[in-house]
């Protein structure tokens, strides 16, 4: 299996009691599959994973897996700051059926190259999956430069990376130093990255407009790239309203307009601001997402 296009990097619903909804989520995963995502990823960032028990990591998982029954693949975010505790989620995540696992490095404790290669080839010699790297300089304090992630390229089944340091650049300097080992994820910039030879977009704004995503992808990389421009452009505003320190908040105020709520995030992240959330109707007006 080769992981390609928009997959949408998924929200966790949580009901007016701040428990985790399964329900929701199961429903949701099938909206997702029905307007075209290329693949699913819970428990990333946008999944609040680090606001979540390691019993709810599990019920999230197994939902997603469970729903999605095949249908696209599903890749399973797996950091902790703990390498046994990261080999001990991503082995979880092989067993209940994930195509893949995504991990952020150890977000605290800021390791160094010697520390990452290590951490990161524990876990994928405890599996058979591929793992894909998730390069966030912005919140986990590391930046996975391009040649140390050529050095992880070398371990059989860390084959993917999710690139969300702003730098186009980036995307070239993987592809020539990894030699054809990696397959670049866009997290940020997609058209860009499309265009500099990005094969996919671990995708915020697909929670919001999974089909909007998902035809950006297809027309720039199979299909029509200046029609694939002018749906990058459509979509940039939510890109970037969607993006910096508010970005679950900001997520889930769209997913509540556009009719497909999924609660509140968990303390200490709160509702998104009036004005913010203000700003962020009109531009879901404009592509006229509103509920």
């Amino acid at each position: 299996m080769k992981f390609r296009g928009s997959y949408t990097v998924c929200v966790t619903p949580f009901d007016d009691q701040g428990q985790v909804d399964l329900a929701a989520l199961r429903s949701y995963v099938d909206w997702q599959i029905d307007e075209g995502v290329h693949g699913l990823i819970p428990l990333g960032s946008t999944g609040e994973f680090l606001s979540l028990t390691r019993d709810e990591r599990t019920a999230v998982a197994e939902a997603v897996i469970d729903q999605t029954a095949g249908r696209v693949p599903v890749l399973i975010g797996t950091a902790a700051e703990w390498t046994d505790e990261a080999v001990s989620l991503s082995r979880e995540a092989e067993a209940l059926g994930a195509d893949g696992v995504m991990l952020v490095p150890p977000y605290y404790s800021s390791p160094t190259e010697p520390e990452l290669i290590s951490h990161f080839t524990k876990v994928a010699e405890a599996i058979s999956i591929p793992v894909m790297l998730y390069n966030n300089p912005f919140t986990a304090n590391v930046d996975l430069s391009a040649a140390t992630v050529a050095k992880l390229s070398e371990v059989d089944n860390i084959s993917y990376i999710k690139d969300t340091s702003k730098n186009v650049h980036r995307v070239t300097e993987l592809l020539d130093l990894c030699q054809g080992r990696m397959t670049v994820f866009a997290g940020y910039y997609p058209w860009e990255s499309y265009l500099a030879g990005a094969e996919g977009y671990s995708s915020v704004m697909s929670n919001i407009a999974p089909a909007l995503s998902a035809r950006t992808f297809s027309e720039t990389v199979d299909g029509d790239p200046d029609k694939g421009r002018a749906l990058y452009v459509e979509s940039l505003p939510l890109i970037n309203a969607l993006a910096g320190d508010l970005y679950v908040s900001a997520t889930k105020a769209a997913m509540r307009m556009i009719g497909r709520p999924m609660g509140d995030p968990r303390p200490p992240r709160l509702p998104l601001p009036a004005a913010a959330e203000t700003r962020l109707r009109a531009i879901l007006g404009d592509l006229k997402l509103l509920n």
